[in-house]
């Protein structure tokens, strides 16, 4: 797993979608994901997301935040995803 995100999101609108996000993705909530490349990924919410802050080298800062995704049924290993990847949350139910 990456610590530090693919790409940081600054500005008002950016971090009003990311919030959003955040609001959409309930601890335990059954999802449906679509990221920004078309794949589908289904899972459980482990943990509501946290906005986060970084700072790269240059000095320049946005905002991300990760998610834990745990898998609907079996022993596969859990999804970690940067937020800024989801396009859309389709909630399927409660665990």
């Amino acid at each position: 797993m990456n610590e530090h995100p693919e790409r940081l999101l600054a500005g008002d609108e950016a971090v009003a979608r990311l919030n959003a996000l955040i609001v959409a993705l309930d601890d335990e909530e059954q999802v449906r994901l679509t990221l920004d490349d078309g794949q589908l990924v289904e899972g459980v919410v482990a943990a509501r997301p946290s906005l986060q802050v970084f700072r790269e080298g240059d000095g320049n800062q946005g905002c991300n935040a990760l998610l834990r995704l745990e898998p609907l049924t079996g022993d596969a290993p859990p999804h970690y995803l940067w937020l800024d990847r989801i396009r859309e949350v389709f909630r399927l139910g409660s665990a």
